[in-house]
């Protein structure tokens, strides 16, 4: 019984520890999600006028030709962005991903299509190296904070590989959106080519304004183009990180909540072991005790 009681103490201990650590975590998650939160909404202003600033080129130009907007025939290979977070502790964020990553790969090759993997975060980049499987670009150590300067590289060379005529022929991306605190989807875009689709302006939108280049609309649009792709990689990277930690401090508060219920149920048992041996010592007194008076009633 004493053994029993040993046991369930160090156990009681350990998990303690544990929620210890947990709910620090829990804590640290709270805290930058707030700032991953501000740094989205600092990038929105952005996004939104270069978004506008490539509107009003393509309303201004007659026909737009332009390498990243060139829709190839008979498309050979399709690479896929794939954002996973660098450190685990966030539940089933990564695999959330991966899974999504793999349906989209199965799309893909039934269209015929070769695909290369381009993966951020070190979860993401073990996964397919256990796999062995080849990746076109891997980046790694920003999926808490990322930089425009992180994007940038990403956007580079996902627009190098795609305007190599051997390279890549469609770029998806496979990332998580930021909805709220307690939601966070997992979306599938194409970033490559880009679609430039023709509406008519609704009475509530503003009208374009009317631009005059020089030298050329294209040579403005080979500047605007490459910082468009930037900005939705970047924009990706930001909801990425915020959902990141808002599903890390949902992990952690479950994992708190779990090892409080695992105190609560050794404390119990705890408390019926001591309960039991205390029961089996005063068995123990009495029945010495009722030893000792036979004796003496029988020497009488």
């Amino acid at each position: 019984m004493g053994a029993q009681l040993r046991l369930l103490r160090r156990r009681i201990k350990s998990v303690k520890s544990t929620a210890k650590i947990t709910r620090a975590q829990e804590l640290i998650a709270s805290s930058r999600i707030a700032r991953a939160q501000q740094r989205m909404q600092a990038a929105v202003p952005y996004e939104r006028e270069i978004t506008r600033a490539v509107t009003g080129v393509v309303s201004n130009t007659g026909a737009v030709d332009h390498p990243l907007t060139v829709v190839k025939e008979k498309p050979a290979r399709a690479g896929v962005l794939i954002v996973t977070s660098d450190s685990g502790f966030c539940g089933g964020y990564n695999a959330n991903i991966l899974r999504e990553a793999e349906a989209l790969r199965g799309l893909l090759e039934e269209r015929g299509l070769t695909v290369v993997p381009f993966v951020t975060g070190r979860k993401g980049v073990a996964w397919h190296s256990f796999r062995q499987r080849e990746m076109g670009g891997q980046w790694v150590g920003f999926s808490r904070k990322p930089a425009y300067a992180d994007a940038k590289e990403i956007a580079n060379t996902l627009i190098d590989a795609f305007k190599d005529d051997n390279g890549i022929d469609e770029i998806h991306i496979v990332s998580t959106e930021f909805v709220s605190m307690l939601t966070q989807n997992v979306a599938v875009k194409r970033v490559l080519p880009l679609e430039v689709e023709e509406s008519e302006a609704q009475a509530s939108e503003t009208i374009p304004p009317y631009f005059e280049f020089e030298p050329t609309a294209g040579d403005v649009l080979d500047s605007l183009l490459p910082r468009y792709v930037e900005s939705r990689i970047f924009s990706a990277l930001l909801q990425a990180a915020a959902s990141e930690e808002a599903s890390r401090r949902r992990a952690m508060k479950s994992a708190t909540d779990n090892a409080n219920e695992l105190i609560r149920v050794f404390t119990m048992q705890m408390n019926q072991a001591r309960q039991a041996e205390i029961t089996q010592e005063i068995s123990e007194i009495v029945g010495g005790a009722n030893a000792l008076a036979d004796s003496a009633a029988g020497k009488e």
